[in-house]
């Protein structure tokens, strides 16, 4: 029998694909934990670190993975315009994003408004409103005050949100 202590621990990501219906795989895992820490990362920095843990993983196993894991719900896609598309595991709420307009740094911006959809538009033409995505646009941090538009930090390398 075993005792509470000595209980193996199921890691998050894995228990995460299975209740989600896919296989566990080794990229499949590398892309959730990387995206656990780096959110809003692009397909090419996400490939980068899966590469660097795993060694070779082609460009379209990542594409591949991300996009079952869009499906399965367990990672979400925002595809500012102008910007490549990011992703992040923040799936579980109705939260929308704030995006540099010079280097496309993105952060998490709360529900606006009251609760989801957040927004109550005057006319939804027949549509069942079930989610409103909203965008801000500016300037983060380190890209205000340049006057050549370079960002001033090295934080904006591909991959940092």
């Amino acid at each position: 029998m075993t005792t509470p202590a000595e209980t193996p621990r199921v890691d998050p990501d894995v228990a995460a694909l299975r209740a989600a219906g896919l296989r566990v795989t080794a990229p499949r895992r590398a892309v959730l934990a990387w995206l656990a820490q780096h959110p809003h990362s692009t397909a090419d920095a996400i490939g980068v670190a899966v590469r660097a843990e795993l060694g070779a993983v082609s460009t379209q196993a990542v594409y591949d993975v991300l996009a079952a894991c869009v499906d399965a719900g367990l990672v979400r896609r925002i595809e500012p315009a102008g910007h490549p598309a990011r992703f992040e595991r923040r799936v579980a709420d109705n939260h929308h994003h704030v995006v540099c307009r010079r280097c496309g740094t993105t952060e998490d911006i709360d529900c606006v408004v009251g609760a989801a959809p957040c927004l109550d538009p005057p006319e939804a033409h027949g549509f069942v409103v079930d989610e409103a995505e909203v965008v801000f646009w500016g300037l983060c941090p380190a890209c205000q005050g340049t006057r050549d538009g370079e960002p001033r930090l090295a934080h904006h390398e591909e991959g940092r949100s």
